[in-house]
């Protein structure tokens, strides 16, 4: 089984089956890729490249990844006096919906493709909405949609995790929106802390098994839906901390997710410079900090939002950090093996198998 790693410096598979895992390709050497894509329904690669001054790219293999075709890159029309800063993040649509693809942006739109990327359109139902323009950067100047998670069983349903600009919820395939309620934003104050339009989730997954069931890692807890992404009730008891931008969800258990704590915004490294991934087993009723073969003193890795997946079986876990290094796990996290410490910045992890 092989993944891919996407960093400040370029995409790369690495063959984490060899006992070396080692890396066996290496794609846009030198170039940010912000975000990639394995589409579950056709085999198809997809890469979301950063070129700077020269702008944003997507490409295309077919072949994974031996030969790549350019592609339109998701552009703001002329009377939204926006323009494409940051391809964060691309999905593919239901599969019912062949050729669908959504991407997230910033500055905080949503695109849709229905032709395998070669042209894409803006998802107005959500950019025109009032309350949008409440919508405030995080750790970037301007709001940006990074998750975009279809409902597995009904291809008109979709949410997006917007920071900071909340939980949106379209049933009618993106037609019209409704903001999700409970979350809570500390660096508010008090009085606007609940304002679900200016909340800033770091991630939002979902079961595939159980889709109702969904995890946020927000800027300043973790929280649980039962009801599609509706409402949300907050996590309260997660250690070491609740500080963090990864999360992923176990496919066929709602009741397990992983995710990598850090101390806080402020200080933004792992709580006791001790390098860990805690995971629930309940539904996020306890929590336990997986450190087996993660480093444990003076360790300063932090992992992104996208630095952090299971693949289909929920036993195998890969996690990336801002330092260049990547570990695996085999048995959900109990153990892990660093399969490398020399890549760049890593961004986005995923499984190309």
């Amino acid at each position: 089984m092989s993944i891919l790693i996407g960093t400040r410096k370029g995409l790369f598979e690495v063959d984490v089956d060899h006992p070396d895992a080692s890396v066996i390709a290496r794609h846009f050497v030198g170039v940010r890729v912000s975000c990639a894509l394995v589409d579950p329904r056709t085999g198809h690669w997809f890469a979301a490249l950063d070129h700077g001054h020269f702008g944003t790219k997507v490409h295309r293999s077919e072949n994974r990844g031996q030969t790549w075709t350019e592609l339109p890159a998701p552009a703001y029309p002329t009377d939204t006096d926006a323009s494409t800063a940051l391809l964060w993040t691309i999905e593919a649509g239901h599969r019912d919906q062949p050729g669908r693809l959504w991407c997230g942006t910033i500055p905080g739109g949503l695109f849709r493709s229905d032709d395998n990327g070669e042209s894409w359109q803006l998802v107005r139902g959500h950019w025109d909405r009032s309350e949008r323009a409440e919508a405030f950067g995080g750790g970037y100047d301007q709001p940006g949609v990074h998750s975009v998670s279809v409902h597995p069983d009904d291809c008109n349903t979709l949410v997006i995790g917007v920071s900071c600009g909340g939980i949106w919820l379209s049933t009618d395939d993106g037609t019209s929106w409704q903001l999700g309620t409970g979350l809570r934003a500390s660096f508010l104050p008090p009085d606007l802390a609940d304002v679900p339009q200016t909340q800033d989730p770091h991630r939002v997954v979902r079961c595939a098994a159980q889709p109702e069931r969904l995890w946020i890692q927000h800027h300043n807890g973790i929280f649980r839906s039962n009801d599609g992404g509706r409402t949300w009730t907050e996590i309260v008891n997660a250690q070491p901390s609740s500080f963090g931008f990864g999360v992923a969800v176990h496919p066929a258990d709602p009741d397990i997710a992983w995710f990598v704590p850090a101390i806080s915004d402020e200080v933004r490294v792992p709580v006791d410079g001790r390098m860990s991934v805690s995971r629930t087993d309940d539904g996020g009723e306890h929590f336990q900090m997986l450190t087996n073969g993660l480093p444990q003193d003076d360790a300063y890795h932090l992992v992104y939002r996208h630095g952090l997946a299971v693949d289909g079986s929920g036993q195998r876990l890969i996690l990336g950090s801002t330092s260049g290094s990547a570990w695996l796990s085999n048995d959900g996290g109990q153990q892990f093996q660093r399969i490398t410490s020399d890549m760049p910045m890593i961004v986005w992890v995923g499984w190309a198998d």
